[in-house]
């Protein structure tokens, strides 16, 4: 026992022996209502197990902080990945502890969890399938999802033209539409570059789909802007099962002039595209980059841009795959497009010197502090405006998150509290729920006549709260910091658990369905 919590292995032990008391009782003085013991579950090492949602196995995320650390925006958001739990998207707090997971379907895989707004109203969006294109590019064939605060998915957003929706980008505009990236295999001629002329190729796409009706309102295929040359990726012989990449598109996005930025890893360049015309206003980067590129500011199989604001991009620079760069940065560039320059206004790195052979991100926030997710290694980092690193999250070994985000986010589920009751302790938890701040027990001998017998801080994802009332029927409410009461759970038994949950217990995570991390 440590600073008077018990770990969930204790607390079962001790209520299947059926134990009188286990010294951790109700204060004699407290009343009908009084404080009850919250005793914080002592997760496994690698994953999170829970009595009430035993479905739910999210892999778990250590924070550390370094000095000063804004307690603001309170969540991060990221798509657990190849970890030992199971794969999703997944909310925790800056203390590292789940707010919200949701397993992916049918063992599937994740990406791009973020908050963004629909309708004037704050939504999560991610990306999610059980499928790849092919065994060997990372390829999604999934849709983008769009749920609001209490998370019911209020719509999915497929590609038209009968191609797949990718997992690479998921954006939505101010128009009501979604930007998302999608590859289409054709054969091209590649003698240039050493292959023949009736080559296998992916084209990469950006397709602009309007989310209320699914009619797809702008289409832009790489292939009819940007030659083969271009290329930076190693060329191989394309064949029908896989194709060659040579330009991998992987991020779309809205720059200030409502024109759009397309970043292909492939090329290593970002391009600004007329969202009208789709012809190409200018390149940076790559072979054929437009703007000088000062010091510091090359890329190489880059990740994530963004213009937070005017003449000023993030991106995320992987630097290998193959290796370019000694570790991976968060690029913040400074854009003179009148004089086509680029300078490096600053690079932000890790003294853990991930090195990321895909994906990442970069996020500015309004403090002009940074939030850099490292893609393929298993962590990200927040660093202050002076460009310290205040802040590393790390997952589990062989887990990483596409990207990662930080933001304030209000959830309050549609279902109910979960409860489940082990002796003479109750077990509560509220996936997504972000408002809670204690839980009142009532308890009574028929699930009709029930009082409130004790009251406990919420800890954590579940929290497990010793209970001394009359029994043996349990109901939990969920209370927020004003007293008001949230939601309340189903009656249980002793001994039993809320069945509302039991049902969705997801298959387990087949190894081989694990998509190829190189190219993605």
């Amino acid at each position: 026992m440590r600073d008077g919590l018990w770990s969930r292995r204790t607390l079962l032990r001790s209520s299947l022996t059926a134990a009188a008391g286990i010294g951790l009782g109700l204060g004699a003085g407290l009343g009908a209502a009084g404080l009850g013991a919250a005793l914080a579950p002592e997760a496994d090492a690698a994953t999170g197990e829970y009595v009430t949602r035993p479905e739910l196995s999210p892999p778990r995320v250590t924070v550390t902080t370094h000095g000063a650390v804004p307690d603001s925006p309170p969540y991060f958001l990221l798509t657990a990945q190849g970890s030992a739990g199971q794969d999703g998207p997944l909310i925790i707090d800056r203390k590292g502890e789940v707010v919200w997971f949701r397993h992916a379907a049918d063992g599937g895989y994740a990406t791009n969890l973020e908050v963004q707004s629909y309708r004037g109203k704050p939504v999560i969006t991610w990306w999610e399938s059980g499928k790849l294109v092919t065994s060997n590019l990372a390829i999604g064939a999934g849709a983008g999802y769009i749920a609001d605060r209490s998370y019911n998915i209020i719509a999915v957003i497929r590609a038209q033209d009968h191609l797949r929706t990718d997992f690479h980008e998921l954006t939505l505009t101010d128009q009501g539409t979604a930007l998302i990236t999608a590859y289409q295999r054709c054969t091209a001629d590649l003698s240039r570059l050493g292959g023949s002329r009736h080559s296998y190729l992916w084209t990469g796409i950006v397709q602009e789909i309007d989310i209320a009706t699914g009619r797809l309102v702008f289409s832009w295929d790489s292939l009819d802007h940007v030659p083969v040359t271009e290329t930076l990726h190693h060329f191989y012989q394309g064949t029908t099962w896989r194709p060659f990449d040579y330009f991998h598109i992987n991020s779309i996005s809205v720059a200030d002039d409502g024109n759009l930025l397309i970043g292909a890893r492939n090329t290593c360049a970002v391009y600004k595209v007329n969202r009208r015309t789709g012809a190409i206003m200018w390149r940076l980067g790559g072979r054929s980059s437009d703007f000088a590129m000062g010091p510091g500011t090359r890329f190489w199989w880059q990740h994530h841009v963004r213009e937070p604001r005017p003449g000023l991009l993030t991106v995320f620079d992987d630097g290998a795959n193959p290796t370019k760069e000694p570790q991976s940065r968060g690029l913040l560039l400074t854009m003179d497009e009148d004089r086509r320059r680029c300078t490096l206004q600053r690079a932000y790195t890790s003294p853990a010197r991930p090195l990321a052979v895909n994906q990442g991100s970069v996020q500015l926030l309004p403090d002009d502090s940074v939030l850099v997710g490292w893609g393929s290694e298993p962590a990200f980092s927040q660093f202050a405006a002076d460009g310290s690193e205040v802040l590393y999250g790390q997952f589990p070994r062989n887990g990483w998150s596409y990207r990662a985000f930080t933001a304030d986010w209000t959830g309050t589920p549609s279902d109910p509290p979960a409860v489940a009751v082990r002796g003479p302790v109750v077990y509560v938890s509220w996936n997504g729920a972000t408002k809670v701040a204690s839980w009142e027990v009532s308890a009574g001998a028929s699930p009709g006549v029930l009082s409130p017998i004790c009251s406990a801080a919420k800890a954590g994802f579940e929290t497990a709260i010793h209970v001394d009332g009359p029994g043996p029927y349990f109901r939990v409410a969920a209370v927020d910091g004003a007293g008001n009461v949230l939601g309340q759970s189903a009656v249980v038994r002793s001994g039993q658990s809320d069945q509302a949950h039991r049902s969705h217990r997801p298959r387990q995570v087949r190894q081989s369905r694990r998509p190829d991390r190189s190219r993605r």
